[in-house]
């Protein structure tokens, strides 16, 4: 079964992969952090935030975020729905979307550059889940 992107089931189905993901949990394991990222472009209605509480190699909370106000995260990360798929299918480095302003982000880039292989194993754990996208 494929899950669309981005909505409430596959936040849930990668939640599921990175909490099974072996080589995050080890990469992670000093990680303490909170994200909204948002998800804007064709095919949505609106823009699309997602939350993610992650702790130690393991994600405690993830969910869709209907009011921003809710909580504060550490970081926010928010880009087109092209270039999170571009990231899910290993076609773009989430460092370098972050670098080039692909993806903008609000919080400390420098905590995320030193934890390049928690992203690098947070993203695979994304690229696991298999998905479908608006356009496709």
């Amino acid at each position: 079964m494929a899950y669309l992107f981005p909505s409430a089931e596959w936040v849930a189905a990668f939640k599921d992969a990175l909490n099974n993901n072996e080589a995050y949990r080890k990469s992670a394991a000093k990680w303490e952090g909170d994200f909204y990222f948002i998800v804007k472009g064709k095919g949505l209605e609106k823009p699309f935030v997602m939350y993610l509480d992650l702790w130690h190699g393991e994600c405690r909370e993830a969910h869709v975020v209907e009011d921003m106000s809710e909580k504060t995260p550490e970081f926010v990360i928010e880009g087109d729905i092209e270039v999170y798929k571009q990231i899910f299918e290993k076609k773009l480095d989430p460092i370098r979307a972050l670098v080039s302003r692909k993806l903008k982000l609000k919080g400390n880039l420098g905590k995320i550059m030193r934890s390049v292989k928690a992203t690098l194993d947070l993203v695979n754990s994304a690229a696991s889940v298999p998905t479908t996208y608006p356009d496709s």
